[in-house]
């Protein structure tokens, strides 16, 4: 499939802005560009932006129930009553309990934490969940990351007599759920300035209220921002605004003094003695934690971030890795047999969404495997498998088609759903699954445009080799941490040429090891095309060709240089 670029070309009011930046701040054209592009255009959003400040939190009582969540937080500990910290299984609500829980550790003694099983209970708040708090005398529940649709079973719980504080960041319906207090910046009536926190983000806010309403030193919750950070980086919210924030001091702390149990995470991901990004937490440390909550109990990951001893952290960090690599088996597995499926698809060209079923697929990898037929086919998936007696599945979308209203358009076949934009969760009974498909699959075919379902790459800025210096990648740098919505710049070179001492790598040869030059510059600089061997011949007959890629610090035997990390080949025969 050929993938579209698409250059952001400035305006002239951009380009008087980029110019008043570089002047004002002496920093390289293309990187005030970048921030011109990123909104912000004076010299003071440029130093906020660059070292962000914690003064900048919002405050935590403009959410609503917020003052309703501490009284009662409050008068639990003043009671001495139980406290059960309840969070999903994933890496959001596994740190999402972690922060909370060793928050409040010092303050109770009489706390305890739950994880539901994904493939026993399922997402959310379970009644086996409200049962176990039951059973072991707790009459305040705090959940984490989820509860915002549970209201049936918040029902349950207030006849129980056990009282909840909801703390979530996914999409409510009209009707809130009878809690106690019911925190979530997407709420049609707050007034909170930011909505796009993740589910450990509303669980820091809560705590943030709590210290505030005691007079607590700010300073022993900021040592549990490396939780946020994990919890931004793996659930894919936008770093902006407060993420940014809280972002930032995580990575700090994760890179300065870690707890045990990351230490423990960092030093199996082989990250030790590195500068840890919030990529190195997207694909190695949110997946290692995240596989606890896919293969066993989201319990174990839990376990190991309220880790004291370090034989613990180690033991602990060993078995979810031990878990991470069983899901890559499987995650594999799975995704070859729904290719094979999609192979059977009659017209697969023109159909604008992809539904693939199978009752024996392991529920703890569907996520995945549908992030991977959607970034193979570019077109929406949901995969599907059987659980209990209901079917479960996971989605996801491309670009501009939002996958959560899809879903909740065909809510009235479905038994349970949530999710965001781009990833959503739901349940069905199986005589629904036709209708469900049927009418998925039309929603689909009337909405997604031919664009959508091409595979495109926004490049930010065209560069000449010589461009890249290590001023210019120190100038990029203060443009961290990257993620949605400030993702790492793509920039392009166009006719670049072999400097003669590329050569293919790889255990298969499928790779290009690249030494690049172009007609400003015979000094050459280094790249690596992943996946792209064949281009080789074209690149070995030393034609010219155009490059995409973002700039990577490489670090070897103790020396650090450039490297591009080659996103895209174009030949070019001029």
């Amino acid at each position: 499939m050929i993938t579209k670029w698409n250059f952001q070309t400035p305006t002239e009011e951009e380009l008087h802005k980029r110019d008043r930046l570089a002047s004002q701040l002496g920093l390289s054209p293309v990187v005030c560009l970048l921030l011109v592009q990123r909104g912000l255009t004076t010299v003071e959003e440029v130093k906020k932006f660059f070292k962000p400040s914690l003064n900048d939190l919002h405050d935590p009582f403009l959410m609503p129930d917020m003052e309703k969540a501490v009284k009662r937080l409050n008068k639990a500990l003043g009671n001495k009553e139980k406290i059960l910290i309840y969070g999903d299984y994933d890496v959001d609500g596994t740190t999402a309990v972690s922060l909370v829980y060793k928050y409040l550790r010092p303050y109770s003694s009489a706390l305890d934490y739950y994880i539901p099983d994904r493939y026993d209970e399922g997402y959310g708040i379970s009644y086996k969940g409200i049962n176990y708090a039951r059973e072991n005398g707790i009459t305040l529940v705090i959940s984490l990351d989820c509860g915002i649709k549970a209201i049936e079973k918040i029902e349950y719980a207030k006849q129980l007599g056990i009282d909840f504080i909801i703390c979530d960041h996914h999409m409510p319906d009209d009707t809130l759920p009878d809690a106690v207090a019911v925190l979530d910046a997407k709420r049609v009536d707050s007034v909170y300035p930011y909505e796009h926190l993740s589910g450990c983000g509303v669980g820091f806010k809560f705590m943030q209220a709590f210290a505030k309403s005691n007079n607590f030193p700010f300073a022993d919750l900021e040592k549990l921002l490396e939780l946020t950070a994990v919890s931004i980086a793996s659930d894919i919210v936008p770093i902006t605004g407060e993420n940014r924030i809280l972002a930032y001091y995580g990575l700090k702390q994760l890179n300065s003094n870690p707890s045990l149990g990351l230490k423990g995470i960092i030093d199996i991901c082989g990250l030790s003695g590195k500068e840890i990004t919030i990529s190195d937490i997207v694909f190695k440390i949110g997946p290692r934690i995240n596989a606890s909550g896919r293969m066993m109990n989201g319990k174990e990951a839990v376990e190991l971030l309220l880790a004291k001893d370090v034989d613990v952290a180690r033991e602990k960090s060993e078995s979810i890795n031990q878990y991470n690599e069983e899901r890559r088996e499987l995650d594999k597995k799975i995704t070859d047999e729904a290719n094979a499926i999609i192979d059977e698809f009659q017209n697969m060209e023109d159909r604008k969404a992809i539904i693939v079923y199978n009752p024996g697929w392991h529920k703890g990898v569907i996520g995945i495997v549908a992030s991977r037929l959607t970034e193979k086919y570019y077109r929406p998936a949901v995969v599907l498998t059987k659980s209990s007696e209901l079917i479960t599945g996971s989605a996801r979308s491309v670009t501009g088609f939002d996958i959560y209203k899809a879903i909740e358009s065909c809510r009235d076949l479905l038994e349970n759903f949530g999710g965001h934009t781009y990833a959503a969760g739901l349940s069905l009974k199986e005589e629904n699954l036709d209708a469900f498909t049927q009418r998925f699959l039309k929603l689909a075919a009337d909405e997604i445009i031919p664009e959508q379902m091409t595979p495109q790459i926004d490049i930010d800025a065209v560069l000449d080799l010589q461009d890249i210096n290590a001023k210019f990648m120190s100038e990029l740098k203060k443009m961290n941490p990257f993620g949605p919505d400030n993702q790492k710049p793509v920039f392009c070179s166009l006719g670049v040429k072999d400097y003669g001492t590329s050569k293919l790598v790889g255990k298969d040869l499928e790779h290009i090891k690249l030494e690049l030059i172009d007609d400003k510059s015979n000094t050459p600089i280094h790249g690596i095309a992943f996946g792209m061997h064949q281009h080789n011949t074209h690149i070995k007959n030393m034609k010219p060709f155009n490059i995409c890629y973002t700039i990577e610090e490489n670090t070897y035997n103790g020396n650090t240089s450039l490297q591009l990390m080659v996103k895209d080949i174009k030949e070019n025969d001029i």
